[in-house]
């Protein structure tokens, strides 16, 4: 009885997984007729290769040493107190549980979550640079975020041994920091270095609107990004697991679902929290956006992303209002940074997925203050300074910072940006001649600048 009980966990955990993949593919089918439709249509194909070719860079590099960043590093700065480079080894490439290994059949469909988590977070990125960085650069950025960076950040705060979850008692459930304040910040980051789009501020510094090319298209991206989101909670979770495993602190004898710090969640649960965080967002984006359409359906993601730290814990009627309040801020705080310091966040990415993170987990520090962060001894309780710091570290240390710093090297080195003819006549160039005039022309203005 054991053994076919354990069997058919095995199955069904192996099945649960795999849909969960399934239905965050539909969140990279969503960001790219999201971008297409915010993007203008000379810049379509552009915008779209871009954003296709991260899958298999990052798939590929996340095979390699991605994966095994996570199961390595959960000791982060004090890797030396821990076991993680020998436990990081099982899932190192060469390793059988990474192949056709029929003794293993959860390696390879919980890695694949793990990897549409990190093509999440490269794509963040993607929105916001659109229209004038290289195509070159921006995969290298997505290759950093995707395979190393955020992976990091969860290995320190997703692990169920991280060392932020034991030390400063950090949660962030369903990943407000985790995916989406540290894409916010890498993001931020290489807009600070990449500059705005040509045009985009008058010569007083006033913004100008550049509005989606296709409206229909962003709506339905986003729609897209939402049904994907459903995948992205589940994956968040541990199906069933038995109470030995985790010590039996905290399940008693009965088998049950987790969230990924291994304490008891359900189904119901996230269903309830998704559904009224998504609907306070909406509420509270169409009240502070006077009912534009980009900011409504962008603030009910803000919503869904700002209460996602907690999830796990909250009431629905909790869940809502901290959606709408992440939903308020990413607005305000979009258009004061952009009048502010002059950054050009084509589609608001920075605001709906940066600050609404950052946001969302400070929230979670005061709403679930005292709360365990985990279902093991010893480990810190959720509290504000930990919560706070968490943030910092997700959002700046991991995620601005490192951006910051590589594209400033890409810029120096003249691979980070494309020229400014080539963004005038549109990245496609459907007509070379027209571009190559373009290109003759800018150069030969230049050189009578001199």
């Amino acid at each position: 009885m054991g053994n076919n009980l354990d069997a058919l966990t095995t199955v069904f955990t192996e099945f649960y997984y795999f849909v969960t993949v399934v239905f965050m593919f539909l969140i990279h089918v969503g960001f790219c007729m999201y971008e297409v439709g915010a993007s203008r249509r000379r810049n379509h194909m552009h915008t779209l290769m871009k954003n296709t070719m991260l899958i298999p860079l990052v798939t590929i590099t996340f095979f390699f040493f991605g994966w095994w960043i996570y199961w390595a590093f959960p000791n982060g700065p004090f890797i030396f107190e821990g076991q993680g480079l020998i436990d990081g080894s099982a899932n190192a490439p060469w390793s059988e549980t990474m192949g056709t290994n029929l003794g293993d059949r959860i390696t390879g469909v919980f890695w694949a979550a793990f990897l549409l988590f990190s093509w999440t977070a490269a794509s963040i990125v993607s929105g916001s640079v659109i229209e004038r960085i290289r195509s070159s650069a921006f995969w290298i950025h997505a290759v950093l975020i995707g395979s190393v960076f955020w992976i990091i950040d969860a290995a320190w705060g997703w692990h169920y041994d991280g060392w932020m979850v034991k030390l400063l008692g950090y949660h962030d459930a369903y990943a407000s920091g985790v995916i989406h304040a540290i894409a916010g910040g890498y993001a931020l980051g290489v807009l600070v270095v990449l500059g705005p789009r040509l045009g985009k501020f008058a010569k007083d510094g006033t913004p100008r609107d550049i509005p989606p090319h296709n409206p229909w298209m962003v709506t339905l991206g986003l729609f897209m990004i939402y049904t994907g989101f459903w995948g992205f909670y589940a994956a968040c979770n541990v199906p069933a697991i038995s109470p030995e495993l985790i010590g039996g602190q905290i399940t008693g004898e009965t088998w049950t679902a987790t969230n990924i710090y291994l304490a008891p969640t359900s189904l119901s649960a996230i269903t309830f929290n998704f559904l009224m965080s998504l609907s306070g967002g909406l509420i509270a984006a169409y009240i502070v956006s006077k009912g534009d359409s980009f900011w409504t359906y962008s603030g009910g993601l803000a919503g869904i992303i700002c209460a996602s730290a907690g999830n796990d814990l909250y009431h629905p009627i909790q869940a809502m209002f901290i959606g709408a309040i992440g939903a308020a801020c990413a607005y305000k705080l979009h258009f004061w940074v952009e009048r502010k310091f002059k950054i050009d966040d084509a589609v608001g990415a920075v605001a709906v997925h940066g600050y609404a993170g950052f946001i969302g987990l400070v929230i979670c520090g005061f709403m679930l203050w005292g709360a365990p962060s985990s279902p093991f001894e010893g480990y810190a309780s959720i509290n504000p300074l930990g919560q706070f710091l968490g943030a910092i570290i997700m959002f700046g240390v991991l995620g601005f910072l490192p951006a910051f710093i590589v594209s400033k090297i890409m810029a120096g080195a003249g691979i980070l940006r494309i020229p400014a003819a080539a963004e005038l006549q549109g990245l496609d160039h459907h007509d070379e001649a027209a571009y190559q005039n373009a290109v003759a022309d800018v150069i030969a203005a230049e050189k009578a600048a001199i």
